[in-house]
């Protein structure tokens, strides 16, 4: 396993395994991987991220990053931005060191390297908490509208997310030349689209005349746990 402070890294590989069975479900779990096209440990990852992208009950999204891209190849979806959120991630938990594969369960829970058990155990372990933000997610027109409601006042945020389902990229040069890779639920766009302190209902308007998935995330400040998300597909 290579390790790195803020820099790029790759973990250990786990055991293969099995995440269970597509369910529908109100509280979806927010699945983030940190991931590159340059990384020859990422593979198995994102294909574990494409079984999560069948779920009712998950919102799996990939978060490409860019500390790769000096190997020899540059990630097309790599995002400066999704390196920053990482290196968010680390500082709440105490650590300076990131790593590729990554996931990120609830916004709290870190899977380094692809161990499905692990993951598939901490998604349960969400599953069965109760949510404490109920989120609403509605499109009418060139409007999205963003609900909220819950019983626990704090300092959150508001987020939106938009990803592409599926991308396949030919890979020519770095630790993965040669290969053919799909990629499942890839963000291209997330960005805070407001701030919220509990204490009345949320009911906020965005513009957004783009089409596609998009995913609402109520977050706790800063890089806190995943506390509510809604998804339009």
């Amino acid at each position: 396993m290579k390790q790195f402070i803020f820099a790029a890294g790759m973990a250990a590989v786990g055991a293969f395994g099995s995440v269970g069975p597509s369910a529908a479900d109100d509280h979806p779990i927010v699945v983030e991987l940190f991931t590159s096209q340059g990384c020859s440990s990422c593979p198995p990852a994102d294909a574990l991220l494409h079984e999560l992208a069948a779920r009712d009950d998950v919102i799996a999204l990939a978060l490409h990053v860019d500390y790769w891209d000096y190997i020899g190849w540059k990630d097309k979806f790599a995002n400066p931005a999704f390196t920053k959120r990482q290196k968010g991630y680390a500082r709440a938990a105490g650590s300076r060191s990131i790593y590729t594969p990554q996931m990120i369960v609830g916004g709290v829970d870190h899977v380094v390297g692809y161990k499905p058990m692990q993951l598939a155990d901490f998604v349960q372990e969400h599953r069965s908490l109760q949510a404490t933000v109920d989120v609403g997610l509605t499109r009418s027109g060139d409007q999205l509208k963003v609900t909220a409601q819950t019983d626990e006042p704090r300092q959150m945020v508001v987020q939106l997310v938009r990803y592409t389902p599926l991308q396949t990229v030919a890979i020519e040069r770095g630790e993965n030349r040669g290969k053919t890779l799909e990629y499942a639920n890839v963000v291209h766009d997330w960005q805070m689209v407001g701030k919220w302190d509990g204490r009345a209902p949320l009911l906020l308007s965005v513009d957004s005349a783009e089409g596609g998935p998009v995913v609402a995330i109520i977050q706790a400040a800063t890089h806190g746990e995943i506390l509510g998300a809604a998804r339009l597909r």
